[in-house]
């Protein structure tokens, strides 16, 4: 948690931090420590590593993938965890920002955290349990698959990728090296969830030009583009179609970021579904409104550039039953009820499923991830740690 990971948005390097290769060499130091000698760090900042089989049948070659970097949302420079040991319900209230409180009717998920123990950064940065809780699980179950040769599995690879929080994680992952037939991403949320499903993802670009003039001097010619821009945005669906107003299986049009000046001005929108059908009409109700609103605006001009981001992973996952059937029964013999769901969002899995590696989402125990209020619990965390030993354990039993 201490190894300061956030990616970075705005910079075209690969990784976009070079920061981010700090964890990952102590990723690979560990790893051969353990001595899983093929262990290492590559120029874009992924750690690949290989478990080899001690099966004498022929099992699939599966990876174990979690990424290495913070959100840019929240700062992840010098967090100080905290463990809170046996936790009874109390409200947490963390030492250098005493107004950031952890309240069990603001994070329901607490009720089931009684008796455990509770990590959190301290007030002021974030946590970096997404997704250094993954990361910390696999190490731990690559550790007891080295240490206990005995217990049979298949070829196991390990991921470790840079920069998903920022939609580029398997940009430069490099798949034929990898060599692995199927994968599992260790980002989710509450114990027991297995993720088949993300939102299918658009990014949007609008931009309008509109036309300068004087202040002084304007009327009947300035036609300025924050208005016509602001327009647009208010005339978006606001009770539907918005992240504030949906939920389940509710798409949205999200405006994120604003720029720009009275002769042009540029919003970035994500557009979201889970099915590419409501995809498209989220960006054909986007580009409908924007045309609406610039008829009245007779000498301005917009351009809209919308560009895929990612698909629902379960368009591939569907065509591969058993890597589902082999979580759930993992998470059950972990002793904890599977709970198979949809993410209103993406995650790395997402974009390999369609890279031709079947990659669902499995929990990791993180939560309220991207704020000062996020937390792990430990035993969530160990309950991890035997779900993916669970699984190596199963898919070379059924071959």
């Amino acid at each position: 948690m201490q190894i300061d990971t956030q990616s970075d948005p705005l910079s075209p390097t690969v990784p976009s931090t070079e920061k981010q290769k700090n964890l990952g060499r102590l990723l690979v130091e560990e790893l051969l420590d353990l001595g899983i000698a093929d262990a290492h760090l590559d120029e874009y900042g992924y750690v690949y590593a290989t478990i080899p089989s001690n099966s004498d049948k022929k099992v699939p070659v599966i990876c174990f993938c979690s990424h290495m970097d913070t959100s840019p949302d929240c700062s992840g420079y010098n967090v100080k965890p905290i463990i809170h040991e046996n936790y009874q319900g109390q409200d947490l209230v963390l030492p250098d920002d005493h107004s950031v409180v952890l309240k069990m009717n603001e994070h329901p998920d607490l009720k089931d955290q009684i008796g455990n123990d509770i990590i959190t950064a301290s007030g002021t940065t974030l946590l970096g349990a997404d997704n250094k809780a993954g990361v910390a699980e696999i190490m731990e179950a690559a550790a007891f698959l080295v240490q206990n040769p005995d217990f049979k599995h298949g070829e196991i690879k390990i991921l470790f990728t840079p920069d998903e929080e920022i939609g580029r994680g398997v940009d430069k992952a490099d798949l034929k090296k990898l060599g692995a037939d199927f994968a599992y991403t260790i980002d989710g949320e509450t114990l027991g969830s297995i993720e088949d499903e993300t939102f299918s993802a658009d990014g949007a670009v609008l931009t309008i030009k509109g036309v300068s003039a004087h202040p002084g001097f304007a009327k009947g010619k300035m036609e300025s583009a924050i208005k016509i821009l602001s327009d647009v945005i208010s005339a978006l669906p606001a009770d539907c179609l918005s992240p504030e107003s949906t939920e389940g299986k509710e798409g949205f049009i999200h405006p994120v970021t604003i720029s720009g000046n009275v002769e042009q001005a540029e919003a970035r929108f994500i557009l979201r579904a889970f099915n590419d059908e409501e995809l498209a009409a989220n960006g054909e109700l986007l580009d409908a409104t924007v045309q609406n609103i610039i008829e009245d605006f007779p000498n301005s001009s917009y351009e809209l550039k919308i560009t895929e981001q990612y698909r629902n992973m379960k368009q591939v996952l569907d065509k591969y039953p058993q890597i589902i059937e082999y979580g759930i029964e993992a998470i059950r013999r972990a002793g904890i009820t599977p709970k198979q769901q949809s993410i209103r969002g993406g995650t790395d899995g997402s974009r390999l499923s369609f890279m031709g590696l079947p990659c669902p989402n499995i929990f990791a125990g993180e939560h309220a991830f991207h704020g000062k209020q996020e937390w792990a619990s430990v035993q969530d965390m160990e309950k991890a740690v035997e779900t993916i030993v669970n699984i190596a354990a199963i898919w070379e039993e059924h071959s």
